[in-house]
Protein backbone atom coordinates (compact mmCIF):
# COMPACT_ATOMS: atom_id res chain seq x y z
CA UNK A 1 0.00 0.00 0.00
CA UNK A 2 1.76 3.70 -1.08
CA UNK A 3 0.58 6.57 1.23
CA UNK A 4 0.75 9.82 -0.34
CA UNK A 5 0.75 13.01 1.22
CA UNK A 6 0.42 16.45 0.09
CA UNK A 7 1.91 19.85 1.67
CA UNK A 8 2.19 23.12 0.77
CA UNK A 9 -1.57 24.26 0.12
CA UNK A 10 -2.31 27.89 0.98
CA UNK A 11 -3.71 31.48 0.17
CA UNK A 12 -2.08 33.46 -1.94
CA UNK A 13 -3.11 36.66 -4.07
CA UNK A 14 -3.07 36.81 -8.28
CA UNK A 15 -0.08 36.39 -9.35
CA UNK A 16 1.33 34.86 -6.62
CA UNK A 17 3.12 31.65 -6.28
CA UNK A 18 2.89 28.39 -4.17
CA UNK A 19 5.18 25.01 -3.99
CA UNK A 20 3.05 22.01 -3.69
CA UNK A 21 4.40 19.07 -2.21
CA UNK A 22 4.26 15.58 -2.36
CA UNK A 23 5.86 13.06 -0.52
CA UNK A 24 5.22 9.30 -0.94
CA UNK A 25 5.67 6.23 1.88
CA UNK A 26 7.81 4.29 -0.62
CA UNK A 27 9.89 4.26 -3.60
CA UNK A 28 7.85 4.49 -6.46
CA UNK A 29 8.70 7.39 -8.38
CA UNK A 30 10.88 5.64 -11.00
CA UNK A 31 8.17 2.85 -11.91
CA UNK A 32 4.79 5.12 -11.51
CA UNK A 33 2.90 7.57 -13.31
CA UNK A 34 2.49 10.76 -11.12
CA UNK A 35 0.72 13.52 -11.20
CA UNK A 36 -1.72 16.30 -9.70
CA UNK A 37 -5.49 16.67 -10.03
CA UNK A 38 -7.80 18.98 -8.33
CA UNK A 39 -11.03 19.77 -7.84
CA UNK A 40 -13.44 22.49 -6.97
CA UNK A 41 -16.30 21.97 -5.45
CA UNK A 42 -19.29 20.72 -7.55
CA UNK A 43 -17.06 19.97 -10.18
CA UNK A 44 -15.59 17.24 -11.71
CA UNK A 45 -11.82 16.49 -10.75
CA UNK A 46 -9.38 17.74 -13.59
CA UNK A 47 -5.57 16.82 -14.61
CA UNK A 48 -3.39 19.64 -13.90
CA UNK A 49 0.35 18.28 -14.91
CA UNK A 50 1.62 14.69 -14.88
CA UNK A 51 5.35 13.08 -14.89
CA UNK A 52 5.89 9.93 -16.48
CA UNK A 53 8.55 7.27 -15.49
CA UNK A 54 10.46 8.07 -18.64
CA UNK A 55 10.79 11.82 -17.81
CA UNK A 56 7.36 12.81 -20.23
CA UNK A 57 5.58 15.96 -19.09
CA UNK A 58 2.44 16.87 -19.62
CA UNK A 59 0.30 20.41 -18.42
CA UNK A 60 -3.18 21.61 -18.77
CA UNK A 61 -4.05 23.68 -21.62
CA UNK A 62 -4.81 26.04 -18.46
CA UNK A 63 -1.32 25.94 -16.41
CA UNK A 64 1.14 25.83 -19.54
CA UNK A 65 3.86 28.03 -18.93
CA UNK A 66 2.80 28.72 -15.05
CA UNK A 67 2.97 25.71 -13.26
CA UNK A 68 6.00 23.15 -13.08
CA UNK A 69 5.57 19.95 -12.08
CA UNK A 70 8.98 17.40 -10.74
CA UNK A 71 10.22 15.05 -8.98
CA UNK A 72 12.61 13.98 -6.57
CA UNK A 73 13.19 10.48 -6.47
CA UNK A 74 15.60 10.46 -3.50
CA UNK A 75 13.16 12.15 -1.44
CA UNK A 76 10.30 9.81 -3.33
CA UNK A 77 8.76 13.62 -3.59
CA UNK A 78 6.63 15.11 -6.53
CA UNK A 79 6.71 18.74 -6.83
CA UNK A 80 4.16 21.72 -8.05
CA UNK A 81 5.65 24.87 -8.48
CA UNK A 82 2.73 27.43 -9.15
CA UNK A 83 3.63 30.92 -10.34
CA UNK A 84 1.31 33.45 -11.56
CA UNK A 85 -1.57 32.06 -10.18
CA UNK A 86 -4.83 33.62 -10.96
CA UNK A 87 -7.92 32.95 -9.12
CA UNK A 88 -9.84 29.91 -11.38
CA UNK A 89 -6.62 27.73 -10.07
CA UNK A 90 -8.28 27.50 -6.66
CA UNK A 91 -9.11 24.17 -5.75
CA UNK A 92 -8.09 21.48 -3.96
CA UNK A 93 -5.28 20.14 -5.28
CA UNK A 94 -4.17 15.85 -5.11
CA UNK A 95 -1.75 13.89 -5.73
CA UNK A 96 -1.64 10.83 -7.47
CA UNK A 97 0.12 7.73 -8.73
CA UNK A 98 -0.35 4.83 -10.59
CA UNK A 99 1.72 1.89 -11.86
CA UNK A 100 -0.47 1.62 -15.47
CA UNK A 101 -0.02 4.31 -17.98
CA UNK A 102 -3.47 3.11 -19.48
CA UNK A 103 -5.14 3.19 -16.42
CA UNK A 104 -3.06 6.54 -15.35
CA UNK A 105 -4.22 8.54 -18.47
CA UNK A 106 -8.20 6.75 -18.33
CA UNK A 107 -8.16 8.35 -14.71
CA UNK A 108 -8.57 5.01 -12.96
CA UNK A 109 -5.46 5.64 -10.48
CA UNK A 110 -4.44 3.15 -7.32
CA UNK A 111 -3.09 6.07 -4.83
CA UNK A 112 -4.65 9.53 -3.92
CA UNK A 113 -3.31 11.50 -1.64
CA UNK A 114 -5.76 13.85 0.94
CA UNK A 115 -5.20 16.66 -0.97
CA UNK A 116 -4.08 20.42 -0.10
CA UNK A 117 -6.19 23.34 -0.21
CA UNK A 118 -5.19 26.24 -2.51
CA UNK A 119 -7.21 29.51 -2.41
CA UNK A 120 -6.31 32.27 -4.90
CA UNK A 121 -7.52 35.50 -4.05
CA UNK A 122 -8.39 38.70 -6.53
Amino acid sequence: QVHLEESGGGSVQAGGSLRLACVASTYINSDHYMGWFRQVSGKEREGVAAIEPDGKITYAESVKGRFTISKDNAKNTLYLQMNSAKPEDTGMYYCAAERSGLAFRRGVISYWGQGTQVTVSS
